[in-house]
């Protein structure tokens, strides 16, 4: 589970430890490369020791690094896997959950003792005041401390409590360092007894945001404790313009977004997770929760006395994941909203890995294609229509067309992702915008593709250009044109 603090890119900013503590599994949090690497190893092979999932958990900054490691022997698998039948273990019902829940709790002393053996905890007394820390922030707390502050390094939860509480005793301050939740401090302050402790609890380091070097820094001297070096203080540069991420030019959301705002002028844009997420530009996204929430918070709109008309957008990939058990709550339910399922032929966001309606599996063999209209049809809905949504016209009448439908309505727009599209050699030509004609009007710039400019109070359109057509479509003067048409 790789936690996100500072949600550069997540809705929250969760710690996964929390899951981890409560469940009583083992968690596996790497300060650096080489230990994200080898966890990963240590973590098959604990659960298959212990009979217990583990948690691996890194955060951004572990996740967006690159460096060497070494790999040590590659071991290659040659056990077939295969089921053992084990109704006690595999059938949860009450009378062996209570069975489970009394060996689960006999294995922590096991498990506490064999992540101490991992070497991922350790320790070293230098001074009367030490450091405790987990995770990446125990990388950044060894850049900045000075010799004579003892430093202990935690990286294997749970920690073997009587190893902890025999290091704070030998200290009479210790300050705890860990992204997001305090779950490495209330271990502290519960075994620390009258050694002071700082941390998140006392106000000395915050609960939220990514920590630094910098960060760590500033933490320990509000406590008292001196950094082996000190860090500019850095200023934005002032009166630097904002850059908002934005869909790519040429993108098949922008048109839809568009067109919603236009023929939905009242309505209510619940959305989802993915690329088309960036619509709140557009200002076509007003709730953006969880994954499938747009369909679900949609109809509980509608349930809940809202007259207004909702416009639920999802992307394939979201859709098939998570979109399908709310469409079907919502025709069952009768809700009156229209669905837009975003159909961009990949899984864009995360890295254009293959979906259920490609036609490929993960790996790129072959696979049978998922019919988003018979998947649509099958949970009951009876409108569904399928557009193209660089055709502005055809888009266009398929969402009035929906608005004035009662019930569940679903259109899909299908058009391929323009780096896919520009991957496989899709090409459609640019397109010019001739200044004699052009009046200045704005619509095209309002439109939002990074592909169109202003100068001289005149549009442009720069070599960022997919060649969708969508703003020739817009364009009241007819002034913007294919490269080399008259």
């Amino acid at each position: 589970s790789a936690d996100d603090p500072y949600a550069h890119s997540s809705q929250n900013e969760q710690d996964s430890r929390m899951y981890a503590k409560f469940a009583r599994i083992p968690c596996l949090d790497p300060a650096t490369i080489q230990e994200a690497h080898d966890m990963v190893r240590d973590a098959f092979a604990l659960s298959e020791e212990f009979g217990l999932p583990v948690l691996f958990r890194p955060t951004t900054r572990i996740c967006h690094s690159k460096g060497d490691v070494e790999l040590g022997p590659v071991l290659q698998n040659t056990r077939k896997g295969e089921f053992h039948r084990d109704p006690r273990q595999y059938v949860v019902i009450p009378a062996h959950t209570r069975i489970l829940h009394k060996k689960l709790n006999e294995k922590q002393p096991k498990v506490q003792k064999r992540l101490g053996e991992l070497g991922y905890n350790h320790a070293a007394v230098r001074g009367s005041r030490a450091i405790i820390a987990s995770g990446i922030a125990a990388s950044y707390v060894q850049e900045v401390i000075p010799d004579d502050v003892s430093f202990m390094k935690v990286g294997a939860f749970p920690v073997d409590e009587e190893w902890l509480a025999d290091f704070i005793r030998m200290h009479e301050e210790v300050l705890v360092i860990e992204e997001l939740a305090p779950v490495l401090e209330e271990t502290v302050r519960e075994v620390a007894g009258c050694v002071t402790v700082y941390g998140k609890k006392d106000g000395h380091a915050p609960y939220e945001g990514e920590l630094s070097p910098a960060a760590v820094a500033v933490i320990m001297a509000s406590c008292g404790f001196t950094p082996s070096r000190t860090f500019p203080d850095v200023s934005p540069i002032p009166d630097l313009p904002p850059r908002p991420p934005i869909l790519c030019a040429g993108c098949m959301h922008r048109p839809v977004f568009y067109t919603i705002r236009k023929v939905f002028k009242d309505g209510i844009y619940p959305s989802d997770i993915g690329c088309y997420t960036l619509g709140l530009q557009l200002g076509a996204v007003d709730t953006t929760i969880c994954m499938g929430a747009s369909i679900t918070v949609g109809s509980g709109m509608v349930h809940s006395g809202e007259d207004r008309e909702i416009v639920a957008t999802i992307g394939d990939s979201t859709f098939l994941h998570t979109g399908i058990q709310g469409l079907m709550n919502a025709v069952y339910n009768d809700a009156r909203m229209t669905v837009v399922i975003l159909d961009n032929r990949i899984t864009a966001m995360t890295g254009h890995q293959p979906n259920p309606t490609t036609g490929l599996t993960a790996c790129g063999t072959p696979a049978a294609p998922v019919s988003l209209e018979a998947v649509c049809r099958a949970c009951g809905v009876g409108f569904v229509e399928t557009v193209d949504p660089y055709d502005m016209a055809s888009l266009t009448t398929a969402l009035k067309d929906a608005k004035e439908r009662p019930g569940v309505k679903v259109i899909i727009a299908k058009q391929h992702c323009v780096i896919t599209a520009r991957r496989a050699g899709i090409k459609r030509g640019r397109y010019r915008v001739d200044p004699e004609t052009c009046t200045g009007c704005g619509i095209c710039i309002a439109f939002g593709c990074p592909a169109i400019e202003r100068h001289n109070e005149k549009a442009s359109i720069n070599e960022l250009c997919s060649g969708c057509a969508v703003c020739a479509q817009l364009c009241p003067a007819g002034a913007i044109r294919k490269e080399g048409a008259r």
